[in-house]
């Protein structure tokens, strides 16, 4: 069981709490196509900041990057993937992950290519930690986590 923990402070620092994620890591790269199909499975609006929800509902894959490669990247841990980021001149930065032989590992790459573009993997560079709060995992992506793998256990405490 790999635990995964979200600290939360109530003005910015004062400890109020963590979310947890108890859960199991997947084999990869045997696991990967699985992992991959569930993740999409469950893919849902409410994941999404409220600036990509209307891009979503005609490009259902838009706005989902970053939690579905973070979700991903936790799935898989101890396979030691990179996170990547690149800039993408519509919608901000572009999040996917690269194996050590550098094949791309990317869900969500169709939200460009079902619009004619390619995802802006030229200018993608390896992030050492997240964007946000002191780099810690976000909410949803615990969140998508546990629907996910529905032996995982997600709680606060």
């Amino acid at each position: 069981m790999t635990t995964l923990q979200r600290k939360e402070y109530k003005d910015g620092t004062n400890y109020s709490g963590s979310w947890v994620l108890e859960y199991e890591e997947y084999d990869y790269p045997k696991d990967l196509e699985k992992v991959t199909d569930l993740i999409k499975q469950k893919l849902n609006p409410k994941y999404l900041t409220p600036k990509y929800r209307e891009e979503n509902k005609t490009n259902p894959l838009h706005g989902h990057c970053y939690h579905t490669t973070q979700a991903m990247y936790y799935f898989f841990k101890s396979a030691n993937l990179k996170i990547m980021r690149g800039k993408c001149n519509l919608w901000g930065y572009h999040w996917w992950l690269e194996d050590e032989d550098g094949v791309r590992r990317d869900i969500t790459s169709k939200q460009y290519y079902s619009i004619g573009l390619v995802p802006p993997y030229e200018n993608g560079k390896e992030v050492m930690r997240w964007y946000g709060w002191k780099g810690q995992p976000h909410k949803r992506s615990l969140v998508l986590m546990n629907e996910v793998q529905p032996s995982s256990r997600l709680y606060h405490k």
